[in-house]
């Protein structure tokens, strides 16, 4: 316990001591909080996950639909023609014609079919509450896109900033290295060593000049818009005392673990659908029906044309009980189907609380690491800082050579860009472990933004209504559209 405490003080101490290094450049600088919320309005993943959700809340209401009735009609007309010179009998002897119209309105309502519509309806429903988890899957890979990349971005300002100081300083180390060898105090070995660290120092500071826009990139597709100044990141969240503690909840918050929870309840439910399907199901139909023909016959004078109608009109009903006697094994071979699903969904629901417990303790080593490593170059800087200042010294008294000091430039240099990785590190893990404990949401973070509300569309067509906008609906575009404006 005192080891993890521990580590929770050298991480807010580290932490302070980032922002109070970095409050310069606070005033009117974007914040990680700026960051997050900008990726949360703009992902096109969380839009797209967003429609596969209200797709998937489609199928309840397509489950709810069995149990309504089904009402349907069907129109016909047939024209018939006979004439005796085109060799065809005629009941007359002479040319007709017929014309016959039916109009049919039917009805069919399923009865009882020993729950298979109900177990369908839940399977349905269990199916939008894993793709809601889904949703909070890829809302955290989103925010830590999102963090990530802010913390790419300071990293890279840091060193292309940390590159071009040295190259300053090696710069004015190389112009003292010349004046020493105009006076002959040391040879042109020395000043070569200086060119040749100068031109080092210059392509390091070009190659972070590069991974700064690289890293300015991965900030546009993480936030849907260009880095401008970024604030030191503020206090983050608390975290458990113990590694114990975080695994136990992520066990119980993990998207992915709540998904694969409702993967078994479904394998289970489509387990008894199956045994079901060898049930009877009895249902209802009745039939309304209306219908008029006109036969026309062509006579000779004096009879002519004469034409006759004919209107019918009628009701049926009745139940019907219908199901399976034999379908060739193709029942039973679902039957033991569902539960080989039934049982990979258990095991796959293991693998996945392993893995996110692997991930967590992942997190919490690299915590550890990053912040140990921290408390070293904090060290190596200070002693590096005192070996450079007696280096510099002991070299103008002759005692020290020109690759001495150059030596003890780059080795400082070495330190602080140690620093600023294992800060970034730090911060890095901090945030993984809260995604890896299924915390890493705009919900828990307190963004102060509004979230997208999944039960909106859910609520406005698990009835299956008629109408294509509901009240519900009309809501639910209003916050899609606040998502986008605020």
């Amino acid at each position: 316990m005192t080891q993890k405490l521990t580590l929770k003080q050298r991480v807010a101490g580290s932490l302070a001591a980032m922002t109070v290094a970095l409050s310069p450049l606070a005033a009117g600088a974007e914040t990680l909080s700026d960051a997050m919320v900008s990726a949360y309005k703009t992902s096109g993943l969380l839009t797209q996950q967003r429609a596969l959700l209200r797709a998937e809340d489609e199928n309840v209401a397509v489950a709810v639909s069995a149990l309504r009735p089904v009402i349907s009609y069907s129109a016909q007309t047939n024209l018939g023609y006979s004439d005796p010179d085109l060799r065809r009998t005629s009941p007359t002897g002479l040319p007709s014609e017929t014309w016959s119209g039916t109009l049919a309105l039917s009805a069919q309502l399923l009865l009882f079919d020993f729950g298979a519509t109900d177990k369908r309806i839940e399977i349905a429903r269990e199916n939008v509450m894993m793709a809601r988890e889904a949703l909070v899957g890829v809302e955290q890979n989103v925010l830590l896109n999102a963090v990530t990349a802010y913390l790419n971005v300071l990293s890279a300002n840091e060193s292309v900033a940390l590159q071009a100081n040295s190259v300053r300083l090696i710069t004015q180390e190389l112009r003292a290295a010349r004046d020493r060898f105009e006076v002959g105090e040391i040879t042109q070995t020395d000043v070569s060593l200086a060119e040749a660290r100068l031109a080092a120092a210059r392509a390091a500071e070009a190659s972070a000049q590069g991974n700064l826009m690289v890293a300015r990139e991965a900030y546009k597709a993480a936030t849907g818009h260009y880095p401008g100044r970024l604030s030191p990141p503020p206090a983050p969240p608390s975290i458990p005392s113990t590694v114990e503690a975080a695994k136990a909840q992520a066990r119980g918050r993990h998207p992915d673990i709540l998904a694969s929870q409702r993967a078994v309840s479904i394998s289970d439910m489509s387990v008894e659908l199956s045994k079901l399907s060898t049930m009877p199901t009895l249902t209802a139909n009745v039939t309304a029906q209306t219908g008029v023909s006109t036969t026309t016959t062509y006579a000779p004078a004096p009879v002519g044309t004469t034409t006759s109608n004919r209107n019918s009109a009628g009701v049926s009903g009745g139940l019907t009980l219908s199901g399976p006697i034999y379908s060739g094994g193709r029942l039973s071979a679902l039957y033991r189907q569902a539960l080989a699903q039934a049982e990979a969904s258990r095991a796959a629901l293991l693998v996945t609380v392993q893995g996110i417990e692997q991930t967590v303790g992942n997190a919490w080593a690299q915590l550890s690491i990053a912040s140990a490593s921290l408390q070293a170059t904090d060290r190596q800087i200070r002693a590096s800082r005192v070996a450079l200042r007696g280096a510099r010294e002991e070299a103008t008294l002759g005692a020290r050579t020109t690759l001495d000091v150059l030596n003890a430039e780059q080795e400082l240099l070495d330190a602080l860009a140690s620093q600023i990785q294992a800060r970034s590190d730090q911060y890095a893990a901090i945030y993984n472990l809260l995604a890896a404990m299924g915390l890493l949401t705009a919900e828990h973070l307190r963004l102060g933004i509004a979230t997208y509300d999944p039960s909106a569309y859910y609520n406005a067509v698990q009835d299956a209504p008629l109408r294509v906008v509901s009240p519900q609906g009309e809501k639910l575009e209003h916050i899609l559209e606040a998502l986008g404006k605020r």
